[in-house]
């Protein structure tokens, strides 16, 4: 299985369980071996199928977008990827426990989920980090490079995220002699318990320095503000998040930064209303051009269009312009822009225009004062 679970099912990497779903249930239509007569319809069943119960699982999904595609299936085939709980249904890693395609297992389940212990005891990853971005209908539309600034925690550049300067001088931690840990065992009715925890005095590196970094006080990270240029892909939609990988809070210890999530919120526009991939606008006319039809213009977020009115038309009535609407997220196509047409009625008339509605209302038999409402009335009959 080549093709990615994204790809499978044809939805964004932020798609939500429910959008998911409904993908899954649209390629069941399609291949489900009982109504498809594609030679390849059993293995795209299977294909969408194993997608939907990926991506629909919180913990199978964080691990398979950290490892990617490629490395998830060998894995998979290598022990599985367990479902249902930290460690997958085995009890054991995300990946089946053990020793496997990607060397030591605790190192990447430590990644995957903050493990490690102090700034000493192994590789782990650090926090991912949160921040919202507002962008116009304009730049979701089109796409757009932004710059955002966010306060983070980094590594400490004086002493590289060690605590103390370098070349300090340093002795081994009496309490744990060195390990990074202490052992407590305890008499309790069911028999002995032992416990390990990391030690207190050295934080887990088994070293005590004689000096502390000036610049972070000893804890190897310093917030400081950072600029980030950020691609908005064409499509994203207002409450979907962007995620720069490394970009997040440095891990204690050995292992790669956590990721920055960038909730994107799409301001309201002025002139259209999202629906979707659909946009939707209210577009004035005349009356004469709803009486005798017309070619009007209509402004879209790609520029100005043309648009058939015919003669008739009523106000209110909803015209379809395909692929003017919003492109769609990592899909091909674009949505349509409904423009509903509304009938202006003129509040000032000179007496030519007077004339001729009112022998207008007499050809049709209706005796109507134009000063009480005669536009009302003919929006009403025409």
């Amino acid at each position: 299985m080549t093709e990615d679970f994204y790809s499978v099912l044809g939805v964004s990497r932020d798609a939500g369980e429910e959008e998911i779903e409904q993908a899954y249930r649209e390629k069941v239509r399609e291949y489900h071996p009982d109504v498809s007569d594609e030679p390849d319809a059993e293995e795209k069943f299977k294909q969408a199928k194993k997608a939907k119960e990926v991506l629909t699982d919180e913990e199978q999904r964080e691990v398979y977008d950290q490892v990617g595609h490629e490395r998830f299936v060998e894995a998979e085939k290598r022990g599985g990827v367990g479902g249902g709980g930290r460690g997958g249904a085995r009890g054991g890693d995300p990946f089946g426990g053990g020793a496997g395609p990607f060397g030591d297992m605790q190192d990447i389940f430590d990644q995957f989920f903050g493990g490690g212990s102090g700034r000493g005891g192994g590789r782990s990853r650090g926090r991912d980090l949160k921040t919202n971005l507002r962008i116009d209908l304009e730049e979701a539309h089109d796409g757009a490079e932004k710059q955002l600034t966010v306060r983070r925690p980094e590594r400490c550049g004086d002493c590289e995220g060690t605590g103390h300067p370098p070349g300090t001088d340093s002795r081994t931690c009496p309490e744990c002699d060195g390990r990074g840990q202490t052992t407590t065992v305890q008499q309790t009715p069911l028999g002995r318990v032992q416990q390990t925890t990391t030690c207190r005095r050295c934080g887990g590196e088994g070293t005590l320095y004689e000096e502390t970094c000036g610049t972070c006080g000893g804890d190897g990270v310093v917030r400081n503000e950072a600029t980030l240029s950020v691609e908005i892909p064409a499509g994203i939609r207002d409450g979907q998040t962007l995620r720069m990988n490394g970009e997040g809070a440095p891990p204690e210890g050995e292992g790669p930064n956590g990721d920055l999530l960038v909730e994107v919120s799409v301001a309201d526009h002025p002139e259209f209303d999202r629906d979707g991939d659909d946009l939707r606008k209210t577009q004035p006319i005349s009356f004469p051009s709803a009486v005798f039809g017309d070619t009007i213009e209509v402004e879209t977020l790609e520029g100005r269009v043309e648009l058939e009115v015919p003669a008739g038309t009523q106000s209110g009535e909803t015209f379809r312009l395909r692929n003017k609407g919003m492109p769609r997220l990592q899909r091909r196509g674009q949505g349509d822009l409904y423009v509903q047409v509304q009938v202006v009625t003129p509040q000032d008339l000179n007496a030519e225009q007077r004339e001729a509605l009112e022998t207008f209302a007499e050809a049709g038999g209706e005796e109507i004062d134009v000063d009480q409402g005669f536009f009302e009335k003919i929006k009403e009959t025409f």
